[in-house]
């Protein structure tokens, strides 16, 4: 794992910025830094929160990781997600953990490439002037771009850097995007947009003109509403009470999802589904209703979380579909509450339908 400040010189960085106790001129570090050294994490991440709000540079690479996954990597996260859930033998779904040729002909649901980027969300937590428990970190967005069908076993690289940043007052948003290439090829495989929300990170920039930076286009999706219109498709799924702890499997091991005390802290009644376990099953209902089992179909996701779910509850999942455009909404059936939204871009549509 490689540590690195893309086009930012060392040197600027040493005339630019010193952190408490920690001297800028370790900036050798930054280039041959172990992955476990927290204080050059420290850092890097105090060097880019510092030159987001000066403005002074576009983009900032926070570090370069390596992932490696395997057919079995693949086919725990499609358990993970309710592949098979209800019918161990569903010829839409089986081709995500077994093929009678071999495991390495297994399809890869699009969504397995939200885990490429969990290894490169920056220690955040001890950067001076920005203080937030992460414990109640919250996941507002998420954008991904699928540039090839992803293969059932690879190694990637992954570039992160910070594609924005934006002072809400009692928190703060950031958003890491991360490409994933194959390391071979170089090819780009993915690109994942998340966007976090710091509680009480925010508040470090003039009220009366917040600080706001983006890398890249507002997406017009942010204001998108559901249509009044029915659904074409409506599918429901029911996640079972050990969703979290099957799905904590693929990497994600955030205790909010399995253990009951920091729940409580974070204000929930018991552990929570993740966030992208969600989205999971909404891409797999929609691959499943409205491209006909065929994930290759879909080229870019967006989903905004709204409200938590609890691990057992029923997901029914509503969709419309807009030319090759497929604008969804998921409920948690026992509440009656939207939980999830956005939209799935497909390169084309099922001859089906």
């Amino acid at each position: 794992m490689a540590w690195k400040l893309g086009p930012i010189e060392c040197e600027k960085v040493r005339e630019m910025y010193y952190i408490g106790q920690i001297d800028v001129q370790v900036h050798i570090r930054l280039q041959k830094a172990p992955a476990n050294d927290k204080e050059t994490l420290v850092l890097i991440a105090a060097v880019v929160y510092r030159l987001l709000r000066s403005k002074e540079v576009d983009a900032i690479y926070v570090m370069l990781t390596t992932y490696v996954y395997t057919e079995r990597d693949v086919a725990v996260y499609a358990l993970g997600v309710g592949a098979c859930g209800r019918n161990a033998v569903d010829t839409d779904e089986l081709k995500y953990v077994y093929h009678e040729n071999g495991q390495q002909f297994i399809k890869v649901l699009p969504t397995f490439s939200t885990l490429f980027s969990l290894r490169g969300l920056p220690q955040l937590s001890g950067v001076p002037g920005l203080k937030f428990d992460k414990r109640l970190l919250l996941h507002g967005q998420q954008f991904i771009e699928i540039h090839k069908p992803l293969p059932s076993n690879a190694s990637l690289l992954n570039k992160t850097t910070i594609a924005g940043f934006h002072d809400k007052g009692k928190a703060a948003i950031l958003e890491l995007e991360t490409r994933s290439y194959e390391k071979e090829s170089g090819e780009l495989l993915t690109l994942n947009r998340t966007s976090v929300f710091l509680r009480g990170a925010g508040g470090f920039s003039d009220p009366s003109k917040p600080f706001t930076y983006s890398n890249y286009p507002v997406n017009p999706a942010s204001a998108m509403k559901i249509p009044k219109t029915q659904p074409s498709a409506v599918f429901e799924d029911c996640t079972q009470p050990p969703q979290a702890l099957l799905y904590r499997l693929s990497g994600d091991y955030n205790p909010l999802h399995s253990d009951p005390m920091i729940a409580k802290v974070a204000g929930f009644s018991r552990p929570i589904l993740h966030g992208l376990c969600t989205l999971g099953f909404a891409v797999r209902a929609i691959i499943k209703c409205i491209c006909r089992g065929h994930p290759d179909m879909v080229k870019t996701i967006f989903a905004r979380f709204l409200l938590h779910v609890y691990p057992g509850e029923a997901l029914i999942t509503e969709m419309w579909l807009e030319g090759l455009r497929v604008i969804y909404q998921v409920k948690a059936k026992e509440r009656n509450r939207a939980v999830l939204l956005g939209y799935i871009d497909l390169h084309r549509l099922a001859a089906s339908l």
